[in-house]
C-alpha cells in the first residue's frame, strides 16, 4: 500500500517548565486538551542526545477547534540549553510554528489585551492574507495565519486553534521540495517569491525566496477531521553567509522547535519511500512504544538540513481517561475517518 500522510499531528516544543508554559498555550492558542502526560527515558533517542539516555517528561496537547497540537517536551536528566548565537529568520531548521485563527484581527486585539509580545502589527503574506507575528515567554516565535477546516468551534476568545503549518529555514529550496513537496504530498505552490517582505519585516530586512506549500487534496486516516488542512513554507536567505544550523552543537529536546510530526498509517511503505528518496529512517521504534497513554510506532528522518522530521503510527490512543475508555487503531482500514462524535470525545480530557 501507498503510505497515508494524516496531517501535522503535532509540532515538538523544548521548554525549561511544561507546565509554565502549557498555561501560556491555553490561554492564548486554546491549545487546551492532554492527550497524555508522561515521564520517562528517552532510549531510542541516543544519537542525538550526546550518546546517553535522557529523561524527560512531555505532554501531548491538542485544541478542539482543530489544527496540529504541541508535544511540550522538557529535559528532568539535564538543563535545556538555548541556542548560543540569536537565531535569525533563515537558519536552517524549524524557524516559526504557524497557529490558526478564524479571524486574523480579533486574534490580534485579544492578544494585544493580554500582554502578549507581538513583533511588529498586522501585515499581509504575499498571497495576500491578514497576518502577524508573536513570540511566546520562552522567545519561540509564533506566526498567526487565516485559517480554514476548522473541527468544532470552543469558542476560545483568541479566535485560534492549533498548528496549521510552519516555517523552515532551508539551504536550498530545491533540495528541500524533494522531502516535502515529493515525499510528504505539499504538492501545491502558493506562492514562489524572492524579495523583501512586509509581514517578515519584524523578524528580519534580509532578502529572501520564500515558497509556501499546501496539499491540494484533503488529507485522510483517524485524525484527519482533527489535524486539518496545513501549509509548509520553506524560506532560503539570499543575502547572508552567515546560516547557522538552529539545534546546531545542542540536543534534541533543547530549546525550541525540536520536530515536525506527521500522523501516519503505513510505516513500512513510508520507510521504502524515504530511503528511495534519499531520506532513510535514522530512528525507528519498530513495533508499539508505550507513552504511557498513548502507543504506536515512531521514527525520524532527517531534512537536507538536518532538521527532524518525525513519523507516528498511532495504535494507542485515549478518548475518555477518567472512565478508561481507550482506542485500538492497529487494525482500522487505512484512510478511514473516526466518526466526529468520538473525535469530540476527547474533550474531556480538556484542561482548563
Amino acid at each position: 500500500m501507498e503510505p497515508i500522510i494524516c496531517g501535522i499531528q503535532q509540532v515538538g516544543i523544548g521548554v525549561p517548565d511544561v507546565q509554565e508554559i502549557w498555561t501560556w498555550y491555553r490561554t492564548m492558542f486554546g491549545v487546551d486538551v492532554r492527550i497524555f502526560e508522561e515521564a520517562a527515558e528517552a532510549p531510542l533517542m541516543i544519537q542525538y542526545t550526546g550518546d546517553k539516555v535522557q529523561a524527560r517528561t512531555a505532554t501531548l496537547a491538542l485544541s478542539m477547534d482543530g489544527g496540529g497540537g504541541f508535544e511540550i517536551w522538557q529535559y528532568t536528566s539535564r538543563n535545556t540549553e538555548k541556542p548560543t548565537f540569536e537565531v535569525q529568520l533563515g537558519d536552517l531548521g524549524l524557524f516559526s510554528c504557524k497557529i490558526k485563527s478564524r479571524d486574523v484581527r480579533s486574534s490580534y486585539n485579544y492578544m494585544v489585551q493580554q500582554g502578549v509580545k507581538i513583533l511588529g502589527s498586522l501585515s499581509n503574506s504575499p498571497d495576500g492574507s491578514l497576518t502577524y507575528f508573536v513570540e511566546d515567554p520562552n522567545g519561540n516565535p509564533f506566526q498567526i495565519v487565516e485559517g480554514s477546516g476548522w473541527f468544532t468551534a470552543t469558542g476560545h476568545p483568541s479566535n485560534c486553534g492549533g498548528v496549521a503549518g510552519i516555517i523552515i529555514g532551508v539551504s536550498s529550496i530545491e533540495q528541500s521540495l524533494k522531502l516535502y513537496r515529493d515525499v510528504l504530498g505539499y504538492e501545491t505552490v502558493v506562492y514562489d517569491v524572492t524579495g523583501s517582505f512586509e509581514d517578515f519585516s519584524p523578524l528580519s530586512q534580509g532578502t529572501f525566496r520564500r515558497v509556501k506549500l499546501i496539499h491540494r487534496e484533503a488529507r485522510k486516516g483517524p485524525f484527519a477531521k482533527l489535524l486539518g488542512p496545513t501549509s509548509i513554507e520553506l524560506v532560503q536567505a539570499m543575502d547572508r553567509t552567515d546560516v547557522k544550523r538552529i539545534f546546531e552543537n545542542r540536543f534534541w529536546g533543547d530549546w525550541g522547535f525540536i520536530h515536525l510530526c506527521f500522523d501516519i498509517q503505513g510505516m513500512d511503505a513510508l520507510k521504502r519511500k524515504c530511503e528511495q528518496a534519499g531520506f532513510p529512517f535514522t530512528v525507528d521504534s519498530a513495533n508499539t512504544f508505550d507513552m504511557g497513554e498513548a502507543g504506536g510506532r515512531f521514527s525520524y528522518i532527517e531534512d537536507p538540513d538536518g532538521a527532524w522530521v518525525e513519523f507516528v503510527e498511532t495504535h494507542k490512543v485515549p478518548v475518555i481517561k477518567k472512565i478508561g475508555w481507550y482506542l485500538n487503531l492497529k487494525n482500522r482500514q487505512p484512510g478511514k475517518f473516526l466518526p466526529n462524535w468520538m473525535l469530540k470525545a476527547m474533550a474531556f480530557n480538556r484542561v482548563k
